[in-house]
C-alpha cells in the first residue's frame, strides 16, 4: 500500500480538528468574556529505513488569544468587567482557583456570590458571602459594599473585595472547562496573589474577542483543504489498484 494514503489521512485529521476549534469559537461569539482558541499543527518528517521525503501533519497544543473584548453596557448591578489586563479569580467545581473575564455575577439562596455558570467568586479570604442587604455597590477597585436591610440609604458597609489577579500571560493555559489557569509547571503554592492595582467597571460586561467573519472564512478554507486531503487519499487508493492490476497481468 502506498504510504501517501497515511500522509493524506493525517492532513485530513488535522483539518477536522481545526474546523472543530473554529466552530467552537463561532458558537461562542456572544459568550461574555470568551477567548478564542487557535488550531495549530506542524509538519513532521517521516523517519525510517528510507529517506525522510514525506511529512505527516502533527498536532501541537493550541494557543488562546487572551486579548480583551469590547465592553458592553448592561446597567445590571452585579455585572462587572475587568478594566485592562487582569482576571477575576473564581473557584471551580473541583475546588481549584481558576480565572475568568466573564463578570456576570449572581447571588444564590445562601448569599454566596457565584459566576454565571455557578462557580464561587473569590474574595480576600475565600468565597464571598453577602449578608441580606437593601442595596449593593461594587467599587472600581472591586470592593463590595452594601446597605444593610433597614439601614439608611447613605450608610454603606464594606463586606469584601473581588479577588483580581494579573498572572503573566506566558504561564497561562485554557482548560477544557473554558477557564484560564496557570500551567502545572508554573503553579504557585497558596494561589495567585491579588493585584490591588487592577480595576473593574460596574454595570458592564466584556464581550467575546471572536471575530465571526474571520472564523467563517477560516472554516471555508479548512473545508477546501480537507477536500484536497481526501483527494490525495483517493488518488493513492487508485494508484494501488492500478499497480495491483499490472502485477496480475505479469
Amino acid at each position: 500500500m502506498d504510504k501517501s494514503l497515511y500522509i493524506g489521512m493525517s492532513g485530513a485529521k488535522q483539518n477536522m480538528l481545526a474546523q472543530r476549534a473554529h466552530a467552537n469559537n463561532l458558537a461562542n461569539v456572544n459568550t461574555s468574556g470568551f477567548k478564542r482558541d487557535f488550531a495549530q499543527a506542524r509538519s513532521m518528517p517521516v523517519f525510517g529505513e528510507s529517506l525522510p521525503t514525506r511529512a505527516y501533519a502533527m498536532t501541537e497544543r493550541p494557543g488562546t488569544d487572551l486579548s480583551a473584548g469590547a465592553l458592553m453596557d448592561t446597567g445590571r448591578q452585579l455585572d462587572v468587567a475587568v478594566d485592562g489586563e487582569g482576571w477575576l479569580a473564581i473557584q471551580n467545581q473541583q475546588g481549584q482557583e481558576v480565572f475568568t473575564r466573564s463578570g456576570s455575577l449572581q447571588i444564590d439562596t445562601n448569599g454566596l456570590l457565584r459566576s454565571a455558570s455557578g462557580e464561587l467568586v473569590l474574595g480576600n479570604g475565600g468565597p464571598i458571602a453577602l449578608p441580606p442587604f437593601d442595596n449593593l455597590h461594587i467599587g472600581a477597585d472591586g470592593t463590595l459594599s452594601i446597605v444593610p436591610v433597614g439601614g439608611p440609604a447613605d450608610q454603606l458597609v464594606e463586606v469584601d473585595r473581588l479577588k483580581l489577579v494579573s498572572p503573566p500571560g506566558n504561564v497561562l493555559e485554557k482548560g477544557e472547562d473554558g477557564f484560564v489557569r496557570r500551567r502545572p509547571d508554573a503553579a504557585l503554592d497558596g494561589g495567585e496573589p491579588a493585584d490591588g492595582n487592577l480595576r473593574v467597571v460596574s454595570g458592564f460586561l466584556e464581550s467575546s474577542n471572536v471575530n465571526a467573519v474571520e472564523e467563517m472564512i477560516a472554516n471555508l478554507q479548512l473545508a477546501r483543504q480537507y477536500e484536497m486531503q481526501v483527494k490525495v487519499m483517493r488518488t493513492a487508493d487508485e494508484n494501488a489498484e492500478a499497480a495491483a492490476r499490472l502485477l496480475q497481468n505479469l
